[in-house]
């Protein structure tokens, strides 16, 4: 049971990477996975559940410009505003989605939650494991990847 979880949680991290790198069109470094403390403190980002064969969350987080940036390079414009939350928003679909799509061909069957925002210092708790995935675009900061898994 514990070997299939951890099987799970592999291929759950590797979703998040091919997910970036497919998404994404900014040059990047994709730091080694962590495992992050009991809660975190969090000031902008989007939260994404997951449910099915592993349930948890999914949470982008980093300074808004990161977003904004992302956004700019995905559209061709400036994303502010209130287009950045919903631009935040459909990033995190995107990047769920794509782990979805990629970690099926392991077996693992799950399903995404519509995606919350989240603005204003946030203190998110209440799971088992957080796992931690920097991914560093070398112009623009740190898209922090949150995998919680429940």
């Amino acid at each position: 049971m514990q070997e299939e979880r951890s099987k799970a949680i592999t291929s759950l991290l590797n979703g998040a990477i091919t997910a970036v790198k497919n998404t994404i069109p900014i040059q990047h470094e994709i730091s080694k996975p962590q495992m992050s403390e009991s809660f975190l403190k969090l000031h902008f980002g989007v939260l994404i559940g997951i449910t099915g064969d592993l349930k948890g969350k999914l949470i982008l987080s980093g300074e808004s410009a990161v977003f904004s940036t992302i956004g700019e390079s995905m559209f061709g414009m400036p994303v502010q505003d209130d287009m950045l939350a919903s631009f935040s928003g459909e990033l995190g679909n995107i990047l769920a989605g794509g782990i979805s799509t990629t970690i099926i061909q392991s077996g693992i069957k799950t399903d995404i939650t519509s995606p919350t925002i989240i603005e204003g210092s946030t203190t998110i708790s209440g799971y088992e494991k957080a796992i931690h995935l920097p991914v560093i675009f070398n112009s623009t900061g740190i898209l922090n990847i949150f995998l919680l898994v429940d």
